[in-house]
């Protein structure tokens, strides 16, 4: 089992650099910065956690930046979006700014992504919520167009583009593990069918071992090695017998929530989760 962390990072929490010279230190495998390009102020769509929105969905920093930041005060720990709002973003951008980064970071990228649930805005960015997973997927393909072919190309629904030239390409070959945020029905159908890893959140996953058969089954269906596909339990519990029940029922990574809070907080709560890696 390999163990990461995630957090807002925003401008009023410790820094990227420094939390992830302190994960890092205290030995975890991974580091995931989640995102939001804005909240509109008029809100629709339900919280998913229930509740008030959490103040930090306002206020983080744009997760590119800020893991560019934890990958250069760092050497080891991999660097991840947990998840990217692909839905909200252009494909050739994207497809430039993460093989950039896994340059720089020396192959340490993996790409989290997911649909979203916030419907006002993603149709800020022009993509209709109920779309978004054909969008998603489409722009997942170009992407990988893009990092493995020297003149890529892509016609789709929502994605089209003739031959284009696009440098770097990703120091991981064929390309940083996609690893897909989702938790519906369907997840392990999208995960089977474009990504390399599938990213539930614990809290709404369910079943994971009964999910994780599902998505063997899905894997086979469509001729692919289902060990090749990887599971990171999201927002995990900092419990040992959960972490054991993830791991039994086949999991790769558990990934700890950490609050956006003062430095001190935050260390504090590292400190305590080593405690649980350890054991």
């Amino acid at each position: 089992m390999k163990f990461g962390v995630a957090i807002f990072p925003t401008h009023y929490t410790i820094r990227p650099a420094e939390v992830a010279r302190a994960a890092e230190e205290r030995g975890f495998e991974s580091l995931f910065f989640p995102e939001h390009t804005h909240i509109p102020v008029a809100r629709r769509s339900p919280y998913p956690g229930g509740g008030q929105l959490p103040r930090e969905y306002v206020h983080t920093f744009d997760p590119f930046v800020a893991l560019t930041s934890a990958a250069m005060a760092t050497k080891k720990i991999k660097v991840a979006t947990g998840i990217c709002l692909l839905v909200e973003r252009d494909p050739i951008i994207v497809a430039k700014a993460i093989a950039s980064l896994d340059v720089l970071s020396e192959g340490r990228v993996i790409f989290g992504i997911g649909g979203g649930w916030n419907a006002e805005e993603m149709e800020d960015h022009g993509t209709a919520y109920k779309s978004r997973w054909k969008l998603l997927r489409e722009r997942v393909e170009a992407i990988k167009e893009i990092w493995t072919k020297e003149e890529a190309q892509y016609h789709g629904e929502f994605v089209n583009f003739d031959p284009i030239w696009s440098y770097p390409k990703p120091m991981q070959k064929p390309h940083p593990p996609i690893i897909l945020g989702n938790n519906g029905p369907n997840a392990v159908k999208r995960v089977a069918r474009f990504c390399d890893g599938w990213l539930p959140h614990a809290a709404r996953m369910g079943n994971l071992a009964q999910r994780m058969e599902d998505l063997r089954r899905e894997a086979e269906g469509m001729g692919r090695d289902p060990r090749s596909i990887s599971v990171t339990v999201f927002a995990a519990p900092p419990d040992q017998a959960k972490v054991e029940e993830f791991t039994k029922a086949g999991a790769e990574r558990t990934v700890f929530y950490l609050a956006s809070a003062s430095r001190d907080a935050v260390l504090s709560t590292l400190d305590k989760f080593a405690k649980l890696l350890r054991a």
